[in-house]
């Protein structure tokens, strides 16, 4: 990305989608107006999908200046962030935010400071959670060894052992580097990424449009840093205890490989994928089995799902 001036602020786009956010927009919009904006013209778009609770009057009632922009069906986050990036007017920087992200007061400077030359084209912060521990966001490109390995070792000894798609190396965490890809709830993206890389594929309703997006922006020659000196909190969503959203990770998960390598290999991951679910089926883990019978069977399969 080119060199930008630095005495220039930088106009930062954030966008936020939403769906039935009433128990976490207001927190996620006071932590905005604490935000320091010191060289950033800081705007914030707030993309709603389809809500039926209190989320839009609690953002017209606390954050009047921000301008919303409701989808009338849930159309997924990419969509959102699609949605919030074509809101007219022009910006140098789009940052994409989960609804249960809280940025610390400093983070938006640090990001757009980062990502000013030097050929780098989105940033992303380090994410703690709730109670102030690591989470482990940054991610490898997943390959058939990591999915092997996560499938018969357990993800969390992959993990330690530097062989799954999660990086657990804690030193890695210190150290601003660039990545392959991390989790796409708090990314800053240049203009020019932007418009190299295209808008974010709306077919991933949820889960993998990160990647996939990452992917297509190495593909582009683009360059993803992480930057430890710019902390978000992130309260972490429930893909992990709902059957619907974790069968739709790994549908996905599998749809983005299939995507983009050959049939041979891609079955092989497939396998593998069933693998992992299979075995853990056995600790009667209700979404491992969705996970299983949507990498099985075509009819459930997700498409989209209403709500996260």
């Amino acid at each position: 990305m080119s060199e930008r001036d630095r005495t220039t602020p930088m106009v930062v786009r954030a966008v936020v989608v939403t769906f039935n956010s009433e128990d976490l927009i207001g927190d996620f919009l006071e932590s905005f107006a604490g935000l320091d904006s010191e060289g950033v013209d800081l705007q914030l778009v707030v993309v709603d999908n389809a809500s039926i609770d209190e989320t839009l009057a609690i953002v017209r009632d606390q954050a009047p200046w921000a301008e919303i922009v409701p989808l009338a069906e849930n159309r997924g986050y990419s969509a959102g962030i699609n949605a919030g990036a074509a809101v007219r007017g022009e910006w140098d920087a789009l940052v994409v935010l989960n609804d249960d992200i809280r940025l610390r007061p400093d983070c938006l400077s640090i990001l757009s400071d980062s990502i000013r030359g030097d050929g780098v084209g989105i940033v992303v912060p380090k994410l703690i959670d709730g109670q102030g521990a690591l989470l482990q966001s940054l991610r490898r490109e997943p390959t058939l060894g990591t999915v092997y390995a996560e499938a018969f070792l357990g993800g969390a000894r992959a993990a330690r052992l530097g062989w799954s798609e999660t990086i657990a190396e804690p030193a890695r965490y210190d150290t601003m580097q660039d990545i392959t890809w991390a989790s796409g709830c708090a990314w800053m993206i240049d203009a020019e990424t932007w418009r190299r890389v295209g808008a974010w594929d709306e077919s991933f309703f949820l889960y993998a449009e990160d990647l996939d997006y990452a992917l297509r922006a190495r593909d582009a020659g683009v360059v993803m840093r992480y930057v430890p000196q710019a902390e978000a909190v992130h309260l972490v969503g429930p893909s992990q205890r709902n059957p619907r959203l974790w069968s739709m990770s790994i549908w996905n998960r599998f749809r983005l490989y299939r995507r983009r390598h050959g049939g041979v290999r891609s079955m092989l991951f497939h396998f593998g994928l069933v693998c992992n679910e299979a075995i853990r089926w056995f600790s009667s883990n209700r979404i491992h089995r969705a996970g299983l019978a949507a990498l099985l069977s075509e009819d459930a399969r997700p498409v989209e799902v209403r709500g996260r």
